[in-house]
């Protein structure tokens, strides 16, 4: 069944990526590097090529991987990075910012303050207490959350995401990620979410001579551009 209403959010981390978000008339991209850790902000260069696409660009404010309550310096990098992707051309940032096992209001407002329009991305799954952190983030002005339900898959929490969709009515929009694919995104369009939120990658064999870091230089995710049409298409496009 097809979901032509509901938006496509694709993660894009590299300029082959907003290619393909270009070229395929992608709704939306949430644009990030080092996807393999979960994302973090972007270069410079990366989103002046991601806003030039025409696409709706919402840039990932994260300064390093890991958990997602932060200290006074990183929450000063943070709105400092939400100032320069707004000023160059970006539709909306998206964080995820905890303190203490809730919302760190003070952060989000701040946020929200400097930015069109602001995601809160799947910090929200790592919280004890969801409906606390719905309501609060609709309180805040926040304009849509990410969710996988709390689940590895958001496929494999359809209810959970259903029920946080109930629970939203329309204060802030409900958008499902991690894991989708063409093959399951129905399953998600029929908890009535606003918008899918995938990467649509593939693994790019390309080691490297020597060791660089600590992650395996074998090579790189990318997006698969047949992987965005078989979504485009499930959805009715």
């Amino acid at each position: 069944m097809s979901a032509p209403g509901v938006v496509l959010e694709l993660a894009v981390q590299d300029v082959a990526g907003a290619m393909i978000a270009r070229r395929r008339g992608v709704d939306r991209m949430e644009l990030c590097g080092a996807l393999a850790l979960g994302g973090i902000t972007p270069s410079v260069g990366l989103l002046e090529t991601a806003v030039a696409t025409g696409v709706s660009v919402h840039v990932l404010i994260r300064p390093r991987a890991g958990g997602f309550e932060y200290g006074p310096d990183e929450r000063r990098v943070m709105l400092a990075d939400v100032r320069s992707a707004v000023a160059a051309g970006a539709a909306g940032v998206v964080v995820g910012a905890t303190r203490e096992g809730l919302i760190d209001e003070r952060f989000v407002r701040h946020v929200v303050a400097e930015s069109p329009e602001t995601s809160f991305h799947r910090a929200f799954d790592a919280l004890a207490d969801h409906d606390r952190a719905l309501d609060t983030l609709a309180a805040l002005g926040m304009r849509r959350l990410l969710t996988s339900g709390g689940g590895d898959r958001a496929v494999d929490r359809a209810e959970t995401i259903a029920r946080t969709v109930d629970r939203a009515a329309g204060r802030i929009e409900v958008m499902a990620g991690a894991g989708i694919t063409a093959g399951n995104v129905h399953v998600l369009t029929a908890t009535g979410v606003a918008a899918v939120h995938a990467s649509a990658s593939r693994h790019v064999t390309d080691p490297v001579e020597g060791r660089l870091g600590s992650a395996t230089d074998d090579g790189y995710a990318t997006t698969d551009d047949g992987a965005v049409q078989a979504l485009l298409a499930a959805l009715g496009r």
